[in-house]
């Protein structure tokens, strides 16, 4: 299966948004480890701990605290600055905070996502150009089937609406902009991603490692709910192949799907809670229902796409991502050092092939 190529990114000057997030920091890591020159562009982290604190992932890249939602902020950040690749990350990424708060969810994905758009229009063309948007940007009916990439995109919460609204205004800055300068720009839907390193509110694997370290029993409101799980190695891999065939081959569709193998076992929330809880030695959970909750209990997506035009595939299968994600924090706890235990998870996944 095709990998990212150390080759490739071995002095290519990145541009790379949300490094200070999950998702950012473990690409960042990754990209750093290859030889790439990386400029990164986020607010400062919100949780304590987190993974770009704990990594030092400042040391890795240029770090630069940029509120994307500023236009001006990022046209001056960015000014005169040419490179050769763009992942564009940075995102509020919690469905449960956009709808506390969906005014600010809007601001950060749809305008962040014009306003770096626009001033890379504004600035030297870059190589290629890759927004990472979600796997909940179709209009979902719960049905069971697997979306591809020309379902419908709707959204019923602001998170899902934000990132089929980021999609939209990607695909105009391309038509009306980046086509005639010759630069792709294409988006890149990832499933469910767990990892080490998330701490997150809200998120599945984050949730369990507190409740262990605490003491409780972790609480799910849908333990029935199918999500495409992905291990970030695999999801983070997905997006690094798509940008280096961009660049090389821009005749690529513009949007790409990057989850788990369609032959994968299928893990309800409550069967991963199970594996991942048993594995922290901790209780198990229980249930407590949200009944107002919006959230979708069915969602699934074709990869075949990246399967027939990449030669990519993910690596690990759910049980396998829970059982990295969990021997990633027990090591951390244990003494490990973050960076260590990224870079060596990064080599193992590496050498499998």
């Amino acid at each position: 299966m095709t990998r990212p190529s150390r080759d490739y990114w071995s002095g290519k000057r990145v541009l790379l948004t949300g490094h200070t997030g999950f998702k950012g920091a473990w690409a960042a890591i990754w990209l750093a480890r290859m030889g790439a020159r990386v400029t990164g562009l986020a607010l400062a982290p919100e949780e304590s701990p987190n993974l770009f604190e704990l990594a030092g992932v400042a040391d890795l890249v240029d770090h630069r605290v940029v509120d994307l939602r500023g236009k001006d902020a990022v046209s001056a950040a960015l000014a005169d600055e040419r490179f050769d690749i763009v992942l564009h990350m940075a995102a509020q990424a919690l469905v449960r905070a956009s709808i506390g708060d969906p005014i600010a969810t809007f601001a950060t994905n749809i305008m962040g996502t014009a306003h770096l758009l626009d001033a890379l229009r504004n600035g030297p063309a870059p190589g290629a150009i890759l927004v990472i948007t979600s796997d909940k940007v179709y209009a979902n009916a719960e049905t069971g089937r697997a979306f591809a990439e020309g379902d419908a995109l709707g959204g019923k919460d602001p998170y899902s609406a934000s990132k089929a609204a980021a999609e939209i205004v990607t695909a105009s800055f391309a038509r009306s902009y980046f086509e005639q300068a010759g630069v792709p720009l294409a988006t890149a839907r990832g499933g469910n991603v767990i990892g080490g390193g998330d701490y997150s509110r809200d998120r599945i694997m984050a949730d369990i490692v507190r409740a262990a370290r605490a003491g409780e029993v972790t609480v799910l409101r849908h333990p029935e709910a199918t999500r495409p799980w992905q291990h970030v190695l695999d999801c983070v891999a997905g997006y690094l192949v798509y940008a280096e065939r961009l660049a090389t081959d821009p005749a690529l569709p513009r949007a790409m799907n990057f989850g788990p193998r369609p032959d994968g076992p299928v893990m309800t929330v409550g069967e991963l809670a199970m594996r991942a809880t048993a594995a922290m030695g901790s209780s198990a959970w229980r249930h407590e229902p949200d009944a107002g909750s919006i959230e979708a209990r069915m969602l699934g997506i074709d990869t075949g796409l990246a399967r027939r035009l990449l030669g990519f595939d993910s690596l690990l299968d759910a049980p396998a991502a829970v059982d990295w994600t969990i021997d990633w924090y027990r090591r951390l706890a244990d003494g490990a050092a973050a960076l260590a235990l990224c870079e060596e998870q990064i080599s193992r996944y590496e050498e499998s092939r």
